[in-house]
């Protein structure tokens, strides 16, 4: 069960690695390239570097049965997933202008 686990962990930065050099290469393909979201992904990137870092110690901890640690790690890569999750929403929300009727909903909600 821990292999099928830790497993789909790195399967997971593999996904998250595959999104994050797609949004480099749509945003290297344009021409007026926002420098501003190029460090974002930049920073996505070393993010990631260290989500990789914090699983290959959980797995240390794991075979060590030290489960205190395991579970601080597994928040500790969860709480970074939670940051590259947000600020790309963030963008998508800057790239995709509201409609004044979209406006207009979101301030009565």
């Amino acid at each position: 069960m821990k292999k099928i686990v830790i497993k789909r962990l790195f399967q997971s930065f593999v996904e998250l690695d595959r999104a994050i050099a797609s949004a480099k290469a749509a945003l290297l393909s344009r021409e007026d390239r926002p420098n501003e979201l190029l460090e974002r992904i930049k920073t996505y990137e070393q993010i990631l570097d260290k989500q990789r870092s914090l699983a290959t110690s959980l797995c240390g901890h794991a075979s060590l049965g030290n489960w205190n640690e395991v579970a601080r790690h597994i928040k500790l890569i969860n709480g970074l997933s939670f940051m590259i999750r947000d600020d790309a929403r963030e963008i998508l929300a800057g790239a995709s202008k509201p409609t004044p009727t979209e406006e207009r909903a979101a301030m009565l909600c």
